[in-house]
Order: structure tokens, then sequence, then C-alpha cells
């Protein structure tokens, strides 16, 4: 017996396999549509019409909006449209069949009624090549593999906006960005989780690779000043500000308030050579809801301590204290004097311990005295003079 009298003996059926073939027609629809899942992707939401929007979302919007109105298309896509594009309806939708060439043409931003604007020689709506260049270092974006670490952090930063703990500012008057900032871009929360050496830029200035994580959990790493420029460009762009102190001590408890807490100074007992040479002005500040002799009792074991024993030089017990707005806000009026100070701990990778400061012990004591008594929003900590000056 050959293998099909076999099969058929055996009662298995042959059916020629079926190959999914597309025209012509049907790939550039499904091509076109990839476009717009690309953008939706970028921006987070369907591309829409309006003067204010870039020639590239019209021509997307025009699209979708055709798309939509077409049966074959619908039964096409429904696989690739995961995001229910085709399904949703837009209070501006186009009804792209109705419009003459001139009518679509200025729904695209496209005017042709001046011989001068006829020309073919002459360029428009096409962005110049450093535009390209920015928008596509803000498009190439990865999935963020570690993006659990980041998670709870944008978490916290929503709560914080919705409880007006954190403000939103457009961006422009305050163009720094540095690590640990929070910005909304393209509609995502993003988060500038580190920076690199600097580098110079080719028109000489300075500039810096970035790994920023959005919220979507995406990644990119691009140029600072291209996202200054994305940044400028996007009128929807906004600087995210650090959480204000909020009250410290009142009548009434709050769900994160604990009953007591205790500010703890630590002096370093490294033989590092700075801090030995320094020793009577580093300190550690922290503040915990626990005892200080737990804290600190790995203090060897922990390049956080510095890799080396500590002792507690002074403590403030407080009450009706909220730990974490406290400790922000005396790391924040201490932070020009921060120690720059990077180690290696017990595994060899460099570590930069925080919470270090270089200050003197009776200014830490005024810091909490004013805490105490309401004062301390009108004082900064200078470093030149080691001493709080007024900042009214």
């Amino acid at each position: 017996m050959n293998d099909d009298e076999l099969l058929e003996a055996l009662g298995v059926e042959l059916a020629p396999l079926k190959t999914a073939s597309h025209t012509p027609r049907d790939e550039r629809i499904i091509a076109g549509f990839e476009d717009i899942l690309r953008f939706h992707r970028e921006h987070g939401r369907a591309p829409q019409h309006g003067e204010e929007r870039d020639i590239f979302e019209r021509l997307y919007a025009v699209r979708l909006d055709r798309l939509r109105q077409l049966p074959e298309a619908l039964a096409l896509l429904a696989e690739l449209d995961t995001v229910g594009l085709l399904s949703g309806t837009a209070d501006n939708m186009v009804d792209v069949e109705a419009l003459d060439e001139d009518t679509l043409l200025a729904e695209l931003g496209v005017s042709h009624k001046s011989a001068d604007q006829a020309d073919v020689t002459v360029l428009r709506h096409v962005r110049s090549s450093a535009e390209k260049k920015a928008a596509e270092e803000i498009a190439e974006r990865i999935p963020c593999t570690d993006f659990e670490r980041y998670q709870p952090l944008f978490a916290q930063v929503e709560e914080e906006m919705r409880t007006s703990l954190r403000k939103t500012l457009r961006f422009g008057r305050d163009a720094s960005i540095a690590p640990g900032d929070y910005f909304i871009i393209g509609g995502l929360l993003a988060y500038v989780a580190d920076m690199g050496e600097p580098i110079k830029a080719p028109n000489g200035e300075n500039d810096a690779r970035l790994r920023v994580v959005y919220a979507n959990g995406t990644e990119s790493n691009l140029l600072r000043r291209s996202l200054q420029r994305a940044l400028y460009k996007d009128e929807t762009g906004r600087r995210i500000t650090e959480p204000g102190p909020g009250p410290l001590f009142g009548d009434a408890s709050e769900p994160d308030d604990l009953e007591s807490g205790t500010i703890y100074v630590l002096r370093s007992q490294s033989q590092h050579p700075f801090i030995a040479a320094h020793r009577e002005l580093v300190h550690k500040i922290g503040v915990t809801g626990g005892k200080v002799e737990t804290r600190i009792a790995d203090a060897a074991k922990d390049a956080t301590y510095l890799l080396a024993g500590v002792e507690v030089v002074a403590s403030y017990r407080l009450h009706n204290l909220n730990r974490t707005r406290m400790e922000k806000l005396i790391h924040q009026i201490f932070a020009a004097a921060q120690l720059d100070l990077t180690i290696e701990d017990r595994f060899g990778n460099p570590v930069k311990p925080r919470e270090w400061f270089l200050v003197p012990l009776h200014v830490i004591d005024e810091v909490v005295q004013r805490i105490q008594d309401g004062s301390i929003t009108n004082v900064i900590y200078d470093p030149e003079q080691a001493c709080l000056v007024s900042c009214g």
C-alpha cells in the first residue's frame, strides 16, 4: 500500500492546507492601519482632527475615519484591532466620502489655492531632519524589563497628584532635567530613571543620555536635549513638581501617621580618608518609627551606612509625626550639602550613599527646633556659611 492508500484505510481524510493570501489592496489597508496602531501605541490615544495637530496625525485621523466606513476593512482588520480603534467613534468624525479634493486637503491642513503654493518644488508640512530625529528618539521605546521596580513609584506619584501634594507645570519656565524628575509627555507619565556621563553635542553644548521609563511599561534611551525639545513642542507636556511637605504635626491623625517617631543623627566610624578628615561634619539624618538601635545593628555590612559602624550623636522624639514627610523635608533643607561620595559595596559594585550631609550638629538641632515651632519654612541652609539663612 502506498501512503494515500494507507491513510484511506485508516479513515484519515486529506484536505489541502489553506494558505492565507491578501490582495495588494488588502496589504495597503493593513499597512495603513498599522501606522495608526503605531501612533496609538506611542501617544496612548487615537489620532485626532484639528488645526493644532501636525500633518501626520491629521492624515491618520482621516485614514481611520475612512477605515471605519469600509465594511471589508472592518472584517480584514478585526484581529489587528486589539484596542478597539475601529469600533470607536469621534465627535468630530469626518465623512471622507462626502469630501471633494479641496475640502479633503483643507482637512489635512494643506492648501493649494495660490500658484506659489502649487509649485511642486516648494515643500510644505515636511518636518526638518532635526525634527524627525527628535521625534524618532522619543518614539523608539522598548519594553521595560524591570518595570516592577518603577510601577509603585508611578502609583505613588499619581496618588500625590490626585491629593494635590504634587502639581503640574507647563514645561519651559524650568527646563532642567535630572534623575528622579517626573514629566507628562504625549499623555504619558514619564520618569527619568538615570542619566549618563556628560557629552558634547555637535553645537558644542553639554548633553547627556537618559534612561526614561514610562507608565505604560516602556522605556527609551534618548538625549536630554531631545526630551527637552519634545516637552517644549508638546502642548500637553508638563513638569510634575516635588511633593510639598504637607502638615507634619497636628491633633488629627492621618492613615500614615505614627503615634511617635524619632529623628536620629549618626556619625560614621569609617576610615575612608574623606570621612576621617571631616568626621565632625559628616552626618546621616533619618527618621524611624522603631528603635534606632535596631535600624543600625548591621551598619558595618550595609553600604547605606558606609560599610562601617556608626554612633548616634543626637535623637529627637516627636509625637503625631508623619515620618515620610518629615524625612523628605529635612533632606530638602540640607540638599545643597549632600555628601558626594561613591564607595564599593561588599561585591565591588559602586554605591553612592544618600542621607549623608556635611552639616554641623548644632545646625541640625536648630532645624529640628524650627520644625517644632513652625518657622522652618522661612529659612534655607547655606553651605558656604554653614548656617541657616532667611529665604523670605
